[in-house]
């Protein structure tokens, strides 16, 4: 036991264990999920957070430690958010067609996501700092964690829950959206795209091309939406 503490304690401070772990994680949680058929309750993003929670638990590893290997799984997310730039230029002929629908259902898209966040949580009393870092949950995580720290809010405790309110919606869009007959795949896509960015815009590229398409347009153009109305909405609230 002392020989594989020791083996432990040298490989945890090596950048490519955590890495491996990360790949390895998300590839157990892959696995899964083909092998429901594809069932969005089993989300591999879902399946790889309570994978590597749980690893990094029984070794007390902090996330410090983690991230200095799982850092390049992050960088890639820049790269990954203007890859969805091909799926929209490919579906460009339905967007010039449906300019107005978009912008009505970004607004109230936006205005709902952060509005009926920061109306549960006022209605629950929590205090202001909480209130700024829920705001801007529904947008891209690198601009969620921009506009709370303009807001007062913890940028911490902001990607947290933007993590979570994406792997929420790609869990819960398809089959709410099903049960609402719901059955264009521009408007499935952009809703999805409206509240739950990246995470619900990669299971709507599984779902259908049309639909990612629309996801990845509600992605960027709700993170901007969102820059302009979290302040607005919190100052609101505030008042």
């Amino acid at each position: 036991m002392t020989d594989f503490a020791d083996i432990w304690s040298y490989l945890s401070r090596g950048p490519l264990l955590w890495l491996t772990a990360t790949l390895a994680a998300y590839a157990a949680g892959d696995l899964l999920f083909r092998a429901s058929g594809r069932n969005p309750m089993v989300n591999p993003v879902l399946i790889a957070v309570c994978i590597l929670a749980v690893v990094l638990k029984l070794t007390g590893t902090s996330y410090a430690t983690y991230f200095e290997g799982a850092q390049f799984v992050h960088f890639l997310l820049g790269p990954a958010t203007v890859a969805l730039a091909l799926p929209l230029f490919d579906n460009l002929h339905h967007l010039k067609r449906t300019v107005l629908p978009v912008f009505a259902a970004l607004v109230v898209g936006s205005v709902v996501a952060t509005g009926s966040a920061l109306l549960i949580a006022s209605w629950m009393g929590v205090d202001q700092m909480l209130l700024a870092s829920l705001a801007p949950k529904s947008a891209t995580a690198p601009v969620a964690i921009g506009i709370s720290q303009e807001l007062g809010g913890s940028p911490t405790l902001t990607a947290v829950l933007v993590i979570l309110t994406g792997i929420t919606g790609a869990v819960v869009a398809t089959p709410l959206l099903n049960l609402l007959r719901v059955k264009d795949w521009r408007a499935r896509g952009f809703a999805v795209g409206v509240v739950s960015h990246g995470i619900g815009t990669a299971r709507a590229l599984q779902v259908h091309p049309t639909a990612g398409a629309f996801a990845g347009l509600g992605m960027a153009i709700n993170a901007v939406a969102t820059a302009i109305l979290a302040p607005l909405l919190l100052g609101l609230f505030l008042s």
